[in-house]
């Protein structure tokens, strides 16, 4: 591995499973030292910071209910301890909102409640995390956002969701416009289908599983991994020269 990033600290919210963790496991594969994020599943934290471990990197989980803007402050107090405490310093270099909710919703059962929450953590937990990190970002820094290719193309099924993507690739391209002095790009990330754990009731559908790929260019669902090697090329210096663009990382869904 080049460790592209040697030198960096990386923060990833939603760092436990899925999209993610893999994500937190390539950065510091790379390198940085990695803070992650996690609200229900500790167990998925803590087995995400051993596998980092393991294989020498470094990393630790906090915990963080992004639904509740007011635990934001709270949060970066608690990473500022902590990376004073391991780097003698609270400067990020990199920040990747990735944090996502359970419960897509439909136009026929959506509830104020249900749209509430699942913007909460789509679209506004990542402006207030980018305002709470900014007095502590280096200039130069990296943003990756994780959005999804509904943001562009929405899904009638999921109306909710497909918005609160459209708001992050929105933010995106505001946030690179702001902070383009500081020399920090701010980019987005679109998955199309990967394999996770939110779509595995789609993946014991036979039939659909051969539609989706069949309009997929590639052939194939993506993996984790996939969206990583994107978001690492990003934070990396390679990336200095792209801002402001919602890279659909899909293997050519519905072209």
């Amino acid at each position: 591995m080049s460790q592209l990033l040697k030198g960096k600290t990386a923060l990833v919210t939603g760092g436990s499973r899925g999209i993610g963790r893999s994500i937190a496991e390539r950065l510091a594969k790379e390198g940085a030292v990695v803070a992650l994020t996690y609200n229900a599943s500790k167990d998925g934290a803590d087995e995400t910071v051993a596998v980092i471990e393991n294989f020498g990197g470094t990393a630790f989980a906090l915990h963080a209910d992004l639904v509740d803007a007011a635990s934001i402050p709270d949060l970066f107090a608690r990473l500022d301890a902590e990376l004073t405490r391991r780097n003698g310093s609270k400067t990020i270099d990199i920040l990747v909102n990735n944090a996502g909710n359970s419960g897509w919703g439909g136009l026929s059962d959506a509830t104020p409640e249900s749209w509430n929450t699942m913007f909460a953590v789509h679209a506004r937990a990542p402006f207030f995390i980018v305002q709470s990190a900014l007095s502590r970002f280096a200039d130069g820094g990296r943003i990756v956002n994780v959005s999804s290719a509904a943001g562009t193309r929405p899904m009638h099924v999921v109306p909710i969701y497909s918005m609160a993507k459209a708001a992050i690739n929105n933010l995106t391209h505001a946030l690179a416009t702001e902070l383009g002095p500081r020399r920090i790009t701010v980019n987005a990330v679109a998955p199309g289908w990967i394999r996770t754990d939110m779509n595995a009731a789609v993946r014991k559908n036979s039939d659909m599983v051969k539609a989706i790929e069949a309009d997929t260019a590639l052939g194939r669902f993506g993996e984790t991994s996939d969206v990583a090697a994107v978001v690492a090329f990003l934070s990396s210096d390679e990336g200095r020269w792209v801002t402001a663009q919602i890279i659909e990382a899909s293997g050519g869904y519905k072209l």
